[in-house]
């Protein structure tokens, strides 16, 4: 290996041109033209790319430096068999930098520029972003990730775009925030009453807070939904004789309070559905404790609640948390606490109807379980066929986190949990 100082190539007449951009770093490995620093004159901006492939061993400039024509600008680590000082000046004999040259000049008068050959199609001209402050890089890193820099906003000397301001931009593209598009088409707006009569509702203010979470929800997690079914037949008659004696004491005992139960005991078997996925997406976040969002419907849209530690709480004081925590969600009493540190959610239709549907996720969770309502089927016991009460359940999970199998099991261990009641107070 040897060490060969990386100089600004010819860039014409320019001297003294700030430094805008540092593209690299000690460390760094880089191939022959990859861009290693930016420069900016009152006229264009320009690359100066590295003449032959290496290692950056050293950074001789920073940004706000003025370097001109065989300025040194950084140390670079080289195979010998590269012989660097010969590539170094055949490529500075050849290549003309970007953005600071003086424009060829004009074909003479009366004579005709050569045209390409019809056989080779013109490449498509690319995106110029006219008007935007940024450097070639920044550009071209736009072009690659069809970034619209006229919608980005620069941070850099004088509002320049950096490649920091992309990323950024790129992000709050992903989370959907407002003002930041996701690159997929829009429906187009029609005029509805060209067709009949109309009427406008607003949107309540819950369901404005609730839409860009599902949306961002539905859009960045692979939902998978898995289906089954309880026999609750036993469960219901003792629920009911609870509820007998809780209406007198003014709660309810219904059937939510079960489910809470017997999804910790599924989920202490089955610890992946309890969990988050890491920020980086390469680990599971596994969570010991069992806090439970419930879905609450209020007259201004769905609430979801979390009712906290819920493996340290029995039948009756679930039951009497749940019917005051709706209450206050009914009336609109919500306080950022109620909403929070959810680990796992539950959302029953089983006080309406239905027999199967996909609920969203509620991210950062990974999985969410749904119940409908319970009806009587015929159930062959091996001799002959009896009533009993079946609950239809399904679960909608995270395919990055849970797979299939997992979540089959995860069912079935709480449809055996919901079918004795038995194994609920173990």
């Amino acid at each position: 290996m040897s060490v060969v100082d990386v100089k600004v190539p010819n860039i014409g007449d320019f001297k003294d041109v700030p430094v805008i951009e540092v593209l690299v770093g000690p460390g760094d490995q880089v191939k022959a033209d990859d861009p290693l620093i930016t420069l900016e004159s009152d006229k264009a901006a320009m690359e100066v790319p590295a003449p032959f492939p290496g290692r950056v061993s050293a950074v001789l400039i920073a940004i706000g430096d003025k370097v001109s024509e065989g300025s040194a600008i950084l140390k670079l680590d080289v195979d010998g068999t590269q012989e660097p000082e010969k590539q170094s000046r055949k490529v500075e004999e050849q290549r003309q930098p970007e953005g600071l040259a003086e424009p060829a000049p004009a074909a003479p008068s009366g004579t005709r520029a050569e045209a390409p050959s019809s056989s080779e199609p013109s490449p498509p001209a690319p995106i110029e972003f006219d008007g935007v402050h940024a450097s070639p890089s920044v550009r071209r890193t736009a072009r690659e990730l069809d970034v619209d820099l006229t919608k980005v906003t620069g941070t850099g000397e004088k509002g320049r775009i950096t490649k920091d301001d992309v990323k950024r931009y790129i992000a709050k593209s992903a989370r959907g925030e407002a003002g930041v598009t996701t690159g997929i088409p829009e429906i187009p707006a029609q005029d509805f009453s060209k067709f009949g009569t109309i009427e406008s509702k607003p949107l309540s203010r819950l369901r404005k807070l609730a839409g860009p979470h599902l949306h961002r929800a539905w859009l960045n997690i692979p939902h998978v939904t898995n289906s089954d079914e309880a026999d609750i037949t036993d469960l219901d008659g003792y629920r009911r004789k609870l509820d007998e004696d809780a209406r007198a004491k003014g709660y309810r005992v219904t059937l939510v309070s079960f489910l809470l139960k017997a999804s910790v005991m599924a989920l202490k078997e089955h610890p992946d559905l309890n969990a988050s996925l890491a920020p980086a997406k390469d680990a599971l976040i596994l969570k010991k404790y069992y806090n439970f969002g419930v879905a609450v419907d209020t007259p201004d849209g769905l609430v979801v609640p979390v009712i906290k530690d819920v493996d340290r709480k029995g039948i009756l004081e679930l039951s009497q948390e749940l019917s005051s925590v709706s209450a206050r969600m009914r009336e609109g009493r919500i306080t950022p606490e109620d909403i929070q540190g959810g680990t796992f959610s539950i959302s029953s239709l089983g006080g309406i109807g239905g027999t199967n549907f996909t609920p969203i996720i509620n991210a950062p969770e990974v999985a969410i379980l749904g119940a409908m309502r319970a009806s009587i089927k015929p159930v062959w016991d091996g001799a002959t066929f009896k009533p009993r009460l079946i609950l239809p359940l399904c679960v909608s999970y995270d395919h990055r986190a849970v797979d299939g199998v997992l979540a089959a099991r995860f069912l079935r261990t709480l449809a055996d949990a919901l079918g004795d009641i038995r194994q609920l107070v173990l």
